[in-house]
């Protein structure tokens, strides 16, 4: 084990099992036709700094435990250009059928768990796309959202920049100690409330698991259908577009945050 090795989440080696291919796929569109230099250019000196583990593969110490390593990340294999048949006006199609054939393609392991297809062919949405490909080991959809809206920003307003981060006001003594002891009491109350609410959950958690697995059954719906091995049946994606008046509307019936 090397030093700089980070410990996997417990989220993380859930999703790591061989027996689940669970990824996240993105779809940028372009304005302009996709510029493969310009696009690999912007993955070296932009997206990998965001994140160390772009750069990371899982490997296990001697221990068995699950880590994230920094290797030397080879672009030429996390970059595809694929190739779709000439004379045609657009090739939405062609888009739809490619993401689907990746969304069941599992990541390799040997490297960093993402990858990028450049797409060069227009759509009816776009002139062309950027179609980034995640294992959700790396991270929440929250998360690596932002960090790709972080990308797309300085490469688009000035590469230049480095990545910048908020800086802390120097303050005296007597206010660093009175913090410290301030964080101190709260560190323990925040553990007992953390431990009690873990409880807590836990034993709902572990009972209502207790019932699905033996009594109650999901009921039928669209995402449920109910018939056997369904999994191993050929998949396809649907799409379903909201405006921003609909989702402002869904956020005042739900009152969610603004």
């Amino acid at each position: 084990m090397e030093e700089d090795d980070e410990p996997v989440s417990p989220t993380g080696q859930y999703l790591s099992s061989s027996v689940l291919n669970v990824t996240i796929l993105v779809v940028f569109d372009s304005t302009v036709p996709a510029d493969v230099l310009k696009a690999i250019w912007a993955l070296e000196n932009i997206f990998l700094p965001l994140n160390p583990r772009f750069s990371s593969i899982m490997v296990r110490d001697e221990d068995g435990v699950q880590k994230w390593r920094k290797v030397e990340v080879k672009l030429e294999e996390h970059v595809k250009v694929p190739v779709f048949p000439q004379g045609l006006e657009k090739y939405d199609e062609c888009l739809q059928e490619y993401i689907t054939k990746l969304s069941i393609e599992p990541l390799p392991f040997s490297r960093p768990l993402w990858d990028i297809s450049i797409i060069k062919y227009p759509t009816s949405t776009a002139a062309g796309n950027l179609l980034f490909r995640f294992h959700h080991a790396l991270g929440d959809g929250f998360s690596l959202m932002a960090a790709l809206f972080a990308y797309q920003k300085r490469a688009h307003d000035d590469p230049s920049l480095p990545l910048t981060f908020p800086s802390s006001s120097a303050s005296s003594d007597d206010d660093k100690k009175a913090e410290k002891r301030q964080r101190e009491r709260w560190s323990l109350f925040h553990d007992f409330l953390r431990l009690s609410t873990a409880c807590v959950n836990g034993v709902a958690d572990f009972s209502w698991s207790l019932m699905k697995s033996t009594v109650i059954e999901d009921s039928i719906s669209p995402i449920r259908s109910g018939v056997p091995f369904v999994g191993s049946r050929p998949m396809t994606l649907s799409y379903l577009t909201f405006s921003l008046r609909d989702i402002k509307r869904i956020k005042e019936k739900v009152n969610a945050v603004r």
